[in-house]
């Protein structure tokens, strides 16, 4: 009988997921050592890693270490702009191009997502799978492509949006909106519903932040 394993996973790509996932936050110091130890790979791997995550400014120098970055307010701006405009393109296209079956699964996740409200981070997860299926749904490879860059500057945000009081079912309704936009064929319906969803969100974490910074105030 044939051993099947699942692929092992490279340093980049396991380095990459801790940063989304909250392991590493923005300002965590990564050390080459420590990575490999915790993967179990070696350092010249994780050294590669790390120098490819620093092109891409998901990490960034504080004298000799190598930090997570962080988002001040005008890259948080200018990546919610470029986001929304991407998004809502994925969304017409997902009205044009999507399948039966692939709008079947879009409303089963929102479905799905609903037993989720009362959890931000398991939220935040899925809700992260949701935008990808809609990326997906548009059938344009380099618009994927150019998406996924824009998602892993996401994972710098220490934050989500979702955490926020209400957010968690205004995002799931939105979500239903977007999905009928595009079950329906209407471009130009789910283009606006997803670019306003985004700009709400955008909004919420904004008042997050200023709450954040008058608690510290204090």
């Amino acid at each position: 009988m044939t051993d099947i394993r699942p692929p092992l996973l490279d340093a980049y790509t396991l380095i990459l997921a801790a940063i989304d996932d909250g392991t590493y936050r923005p300002g965590d110091r990564l050390v080459e050592s420590e990575l490999a130890e915790r993967f179990g790979v070696s350092r010249t791997p994780i050294r590669e890693a790390l120098q490819r995550l620093e092109t891409q400014s998901l990490l960034t120098r504080d004298g000799r270490s190598l930090i997570v970055a962080s988002l001040d307010h005008n890259q948080l701006a200018e990546l919610y702009v470029v986001r929304a405009q991407l998004e809502g393109l994925a969304a017409r296209l997902a009205a044009k191009h999507a399948s039966v079956e692939e709008v079947r699964v879009l409303r089963d996740m929102v479905a799905d997502d609903r037993k989720l409200v009362n959890d931000p981070k398991a939220l935040s997860r899925a809700n992260k799978r949701f935008h990808k299926q809609i990326h997906l749904a548009s059938h344009n490879r380099f618009l994927i492509q150019q998406l996924d860059l824009v998602h892993r500057s996401m994972a710098l945000l220490a934050t989500t949006s979702l955490e926020a009081e209400g957010r968690g079912q205004a995002a799931l309704d939105e979500h239903d909106l977007m999905v009928e936009a595009i079950a329906r064929g209407d471009g130009d319906g789910a283009d606006k519903a997803l670019r306003d969803h985004i700009s709400r969100a955008f909004e919420t974490r904004l008042k997050l932040e200023s709450g954040d910074r008058r608690r510290q105030g204090r």
